[in-house]
């Protein structure tokens, strides 16, 4: 059974995000409220996928993703971001940053878990 981090500073987007997967897919589910607390998660717990926001205080999710691939603990961990942003030029840079996937907010709580596992190829 796969287990999924998630990082996101809004509770409500952690709690459907958690049930969801768990729900639909039966994952796993860890979860972290901000990028560095992510971090130090990612590296405790060695998850199989990481589903992070792009927005949030402090330390923002591409900040979050490149101290992840800095850390041989976490490098290999595949990530989906997660933005409300859907700007071409947003969309171009996310995908410029070597993250498996963006998916956009709102999300279908019930799509959830296939369109991450597609963007994983499981």
């Amino acid at each position: 059974m796969p287990r999924i981090l998630i990082i996101d500073d809004e509770d409500d987007i952690r709690e459907v995000a958690s049930l969801a997967l768990e729900a639909t897919a039966g994952w796993e589910i860890l979860t972290a409220s901000n990028g560095q607390e992510g971090i130090q998660r990612a590296a405790q717990e060695k998850p199989d996928a990481i589903l992070m926001d792009v927005m949030m205080p402090g330390m923002d999710g591409p900040t979050t993703f490149k101290a992840m691939q800095e850390n041989p603990e976490t490098a290999g961990i595949p990530v989906i971001l997660l933005t409300a942003k859907v700007q071409g030029i947003d969309q171009r840079r996310f995908a410029g940053l070597g993250v498996a996937a963006v998916l956009f907010k709102p999300f279908d709580p019930m799509t959830l878990a296939d369109q991450m596992a597609e963007a994983l190829g499981w």
